[in-house]
């Protein structure tokens, strides 16, 4: 008798540290070819699995080791685009379905199935309260019970959450809920005051999670006065917000602030907050990046800082036979487009032609090409055939000068400037470049 029980033990045991999977199905099916498993942890993931999605059919098999936490499911490219989160906690089977339009949908996960009813039912209440106030409505009753409907719906989701990997998520996400009513001013300042009071940085389940970079944006673009705001006085909120966070980030490892701020960084700086951006990045990430030892963090955002929209293009400079020329000083045009090719490359040579029997007549516009060569004699060949172009060389192509100032990463790469030579366009080709001017007019 001890023998069978010893063996069915030993089974049981096995059957426990059973691989789990992620399956589901994707629709529109032709849209999805690959899934890619990461395990998210502070400031940083780590792969776990990948799988192909065939027909729009999912089947992931974790690895036995798999550990509980929050994972990011990556579905195309750019991955930082295009996921979603989910929580394996070590014991289910995670069963779903995702479109473009719905998203995720859980069909079988204790974990993510409470978590997702929780915010929907919490974000829906608390749009009933918005609406009531922008509906100007006036039935105190009206208020106080949707107030006490949203303080239930939070004890409730809390307590059914206990001893779950969710419950981190949702005792964090508590916001402040009136127990009487209140006006809208007064609304919305307790919602800012009592902003972080749930919320424990140091909680490394959030940390291993986009929960927080979530919730400090959330912050930092909508904790705004209720008064009309113009573009400029918008952002000075904004990074009066930003330093909020600062502090709220006190104790905080270096590590994950750096990390945070980074993706904050990238937020605004992606919704076009450059004043914003440029704060975080001036104010706490260069330093930030330094005592982390991630120089290619401030490489990348002050290569974005000088190529971004609006800025004042780079200074190119070039030898002709009868003087030294700059970018910054050239004159006479409304326009000015920079084309970096080679004279090697099949697509410039298709291009080019183009580009300069469409812009040749147009006084208003001058071409600066710059040739990204490895050595001169091909170059002097072609770029002689474009005599309506200034030209200049990056000997080293990929490695040049103008390469890494520019960014340069395929040839031809277009920049649009104006009078005052600031970039005020990036087309993608010759085609969309001749739009990009016809738009102009």
């Amino acid at each position: 008798m001890k023998t069978c029980i010893s063996i069915l033990l030993g089974l049981l045991s096995f059957i426990g540290a059973a691989q789990h999977t992620i399956s589901g199905t994707f629709s529109p099916a032709e849209d999805y070819k690959w899934l890619i498993a990461y395990r998210l942890k502070p400031g940083s993931q780590n792969y776990v699995a990948d799988a192909p999605v065939k027909d729009g059919i999912l089947s992931l098999s974790l690895p036995e080791n798999t550990l509980p936490g929050t994972y990011r499911l990556v579905y195309a490219i750019p991955q930082e685009e295009y996921y979603f989160d989910i929580i394996y906690n070590g014991k289910e089977n995670i069963e779903l379905t995702y479109n473009d339009t719905d998203g995720v949908t859980f069909i079988a996960s204790q974990e993510n199935i409470l978590l997702n009813s929780y915010f929907k039912k919490v974000n829906a209440l608390e749009q009933q309260i918005v609406q009531f106030y922008t509906s100007q409505k006036t039935n105190k009753k009206e208020f106080i019970a949707l107030a006490k409907e949203l303080k239930t719906t939070q004890e409730y989701f809390t307590e059914k959450s206990q001893g779950l990997i969710c419950h981190n998520f949702i005792k964090a996400n508590a916001s402040y809920i009136p127990s009487k009513y209140v006006p809208i001013q007064e609304y919305v300042k307790q919602r800012k005051e009592n902003y972080f009071t749930a919320l424990d940085f140091k909680n490394t389940t959030l940390q291993s999670s986009g929960f927080l970079t979530d919730k400090v944006l959330n912050y930092v673009m909508t904790a705004l006065p209720l008064d009309p705001l113009s573009p400029s006085e918008t952002e000075v909120e904004m990074q009066k917000n930003v330093s909020v966070v600062n502090t709220q980030l006190e104790g905080i490892s270096t590590a994950y602030k750096t990390s945070l701020f980074y993706n904050l960084w990238k937020r605004t700086s992606g919704n076009g907050f450059n004043a914003t951006s440029d704060f975080i990045y001036d104010s706490y990430l260069k330093a930030l990046a330094k005592e982390s030892n991630l120089p290619e963090i401030s490489a990348e955002i002050e290569q974005y800082g000088r190529l971004r929209l609006g800025a004042v293009a780079p200074e190119i400079v070039w030898k002709t036979k009868a003087s030294l020329k700059k970018l910054s000083e050239l004159e006479g045009a409304n326009h000015y487009i920079l084309v970096f090719w080679s004279s090697t490359c099949s697509h410039c040579l298709h291009e080019l032609p183009k580009l300069h029997k469409s812009l040749s007549p147009k006084k208003d516009i001058k071409v600066v090409a710059i040739g990204m060569e490895d050595d001169t004699v091909s170059w002097e060949r072609e770029s002689a055939k474009f005599p309506s172009f200034e030209h200049a060389i990056s000997l080293g192509k990929w490695q040049s000068e103008y390469a890494s100032l520019y960014a340069i990463q395929q040839t031809p790469t277009y920049f649009v400037l104006d009078k005052d030579k600031k970039i005020i366009g990036k087309p993608e080709d010759y085609e969309k470049t001749i739009e990009f001017l016809e738009n102009l007019k």
